[in-house]
C-alpha cells in the first residue's frame, strides 16, 4: 500500500517550494524507507518536519532523525555560502513570528517547536557540519539529505565525512546540483563520486543521488 503524504510548508520558508519538488523528494524517501535519517542544513525546519511526518507514517516511533545547522543570524551568514534570505516578504508571517510566537523562524528553538511532536525521535545539533560529522556516529545512518553550505570546500568536506554512509549501502541525496550561481556544489559532487567510484544519478534536474557502486 502506497503512503501518500503531500509536502507541507507549515507557514515557513523552504527551498523545496517549487511545484512538485517537495512531493518528489518525499516520494524518493518513501521508496527507500530509511530508519535513521540525517539532514544537513535545516533552515526553517520545513523539510525536517515533512520527513518526520513521512517516517512516522512508515515506521511509527521506530525511526531516528538527526539535523545539523549553524542557526546563524542573517548578519552572520556568509554570502559565499549562497544562503537564502531568512526573513519573510509576507508581513503577516513577520508579525506572527515576531509578536505572536516571538521566535525567529531560523533558530534552533523555532525548529524544535515545529518538530516537538517527534521529540523522542529527533536530535537537532547546532554547529558546523564539517566539525559535527566527525564527532557523531554515522554507523546506522541510511539516508542523508545534504543541503548545507554551498561552497565547493564545504560540500566536498561534508561528502568526505559522509563516506561511511555510502560504504554501508546508505544514500546521500544532495540538493541544488543544478544551481548556476553556486557551481561549487556540482564540482564537489562530481569530483567526490569520481574519486570514490560511487554511482551518481541526477533526479528532477536538481537532486544528486550518491550510492555505492555494486560492481
Amino acid at each position: 500500500m502506497t503512503i501518500k503524504i503531500k509536502y507541507k510548508k507549515y507557514w515557513r520558508k523552504t527551498s523545496l517550494k517549487q511545484e512538485g519538488v517537495g512531493d518528489f523528494f518525499l516520494s524518493h524517501i518513501e521508496k527507500i524507507k530509511p530508519k535513521n535519517f540525517l539532514e544537513i542544513g535545516i533552515f526553517h525546519g520545513v523539510t525536517s518536519r515533512n520527513v518526520c511526518d513521512l517516517l512516522f507514517s512508515i515506521h511509527g516511533d521506530n525511526f531516528k532523525f538527526t539535523g545539523i545547522d549553524l542557526f546563524l543570524t542573517e548578519s552572520e551568514i556568509s554570502k559565499d555560502e549562497h544562503f537564502p534570505k531568512i526573513g519573510f516578504s509576507n508581513p503577516l508571517k513577520t508579525l506572527y513570528y515576531k509578536y505572536i510566537i516571538r521566535l525567529e523562524p531560523y533558530s534552533i528553538e523555532s525548529v524544535e517547536k515545529l518538530l516537538r511532536k517527534y521529540k523522542k525521535n529527533i536530535n537537532i545539533i547546532k554547529g558546523n557540519s564539517n566539525k559535527i560529522l566527525k564527532e557523531i556516529s554515522l554507523d546506522d545512518v541510511d539516508y542523508v539529505f545534504l543541503d548545507g553550505g554551498h561552497k565547493y570546500e564545504t560540500v566536498l568536506s561534508d561528502l568526505k565525512n559522509l563516506e561511511k554512509v555510502v560504504e554501508n549501502n546508505g544514500i546521500i541525496l544532495c540538493d541544488d546540483y543544478d544551481l548556476t550561481y553556486a557551481p561549487g556544489v556540482k564540482k564537489a559532487i562530481d569530483e567526490y563520486v569520481l574519486l570514490n567510484n560511487f554511482n551518481l544519478k541526477i533526479l528532477k534536474s536538481r537532486f544528486a543521488e550518491i550510492t555505492k557502486n555494486s560492481t
